[in-house]
């Protein structure tokens, strides 16, 4: 599924017409997030623009061999010196993931939201969402051949990471024909595809298999045996000598048991906050249960922060999870 070339165009003449751009992510950004902001970058450097690539916190270690990763500040390093009037926010599937990014949109910005998760509610002055897509880079790449601009080496490595990334290595119902078609045409320009399989999809640190062994240790399941979920605090993590990115992945292991349909992973911020994160065989649309907590995704990825105790979070989302099946 691709835009239509009346969004193209209100696009092409957002980025003609202004200049001085900020370019944001999500909090904590995923692979699709990383790429899709630099695939941005690269494409406002083509059209001779000037902007900032920002993120509410650092990127992960292992995207730091995208070229130019090290350019996007890390605001809770290196603040910014003044507000901006002109916003491209990248892969955020509605407002509040900007995070602590919006403090640095002027009161009269204008934001161009580019996405691709269906519960995105069209926050941008001007919205390119194609829930169709994959990947948020698989919009980008489609937006980029319509200009016909030649990509290269660097930028073909950042779209291929970013679909690699969010199909779980072309696994995923996402996978179609034309990601893959997407996929070929990247491989022309020498993207290592088996390298990056093993760097993003097969390595794990050591704290993140001590963190995985704590998780799994106490794995619980539903009476049914269909939802099934592990926790995770601040003990834990310091015990395994994890960091955040250390987390990606591990809800996948619920998820895999043998019956289940819908994995999920409740990792406690604080005293009152949790943040959930869910994965479904496909028979629980797993955005609809984030969404109605105030969160969003897709139909078999998506996720929540809410505010209560762990105990309080469990049970609300595993209530709503069976209600669902």
């Amino acid at each position: 599924m691709q835009a239509n070339e009346q969004e193209f165009r209100q696009v092409e003449q957002f980025l003609k017409d202004h200049d001085d751009f900020l370019v944001v992510s999500h909090v904590q950004p995923d692979g699709d997030a990383v790429s899709s902001t630099l695939v941005v970058g690269w494409l406002l450097s083509c059209l001779g623009k000037n902007y900032v690539m920002v993120n509410e916190g650092p990127i992960p270690q292992r995207m730091s061999y995208l070229l130019h990763s090290d350019r996007i500040m890390d605001l809770s390093v290196t603040p910014l010196s003044k507000p901006y009037k002109h916003i491209i926010c990248i892969d955020c599937a509605d407002f509040r993931r900007v995070g602590k990014t919006s403090d640095y949109f002027a009161s009269d910005a204008e934001i161009l939201n580019i996405d691709h998760h269906p519960t995105n509610d069209g926050f941008g002055s001007i919205n390119l969402i194609v829930p169709g897509a994959a990947a948020t880079v698989q919009v980008l790449y489609d937006f980029v051949k319509w200009l016909n601009l030649r990509l290269d080496h660097d930028i073909a490595t950042a779209i291929y990471t970013g679909l690699l990334t969010d199909t779980g290595g072309f696994r995923y119902s996402s996978t179609s024909p034309s990601v893959m078609a997407i996929a070929s045409d990247l491989l022309k320009y020498g993207v290592d595809g088996p390298g990056l399989s093993q760097l993003l999809l097969e390595e794990m640190t050591l704290p993140q298999i001590r963190l995985l062994t704590i998780a799994l240790n106490g794995l619980q399941m539903s009476e049914d045996g269909k939802i099934s979920w592990v926790t995770i605090d601040d003990e834990d993590m310091k015990q395994s000598g994890a960091i955040h990115e250390d987390l990606e992945g591990i809800v996948n292991y619920p998820r895999n048991i043998q019956g289940v349909e819908v994995g999920l992973l409740f990792k406690v911020i604080d005293e009152n906050t949790v943040k959930v994160s869910m994965r479904s065989a496909g028979k629980v649309d797993v955005a609809a249960v984030a969404h109605s907590f105030g969160g969003g995704g897709h139909v078999r990825a998506a996720g929540v922060r809410m505010q209560g105790s762990l105990a309080e979070v469990v049970s609300q989302i595993v209530e709503q999870v069976k209600s669902r099946l």
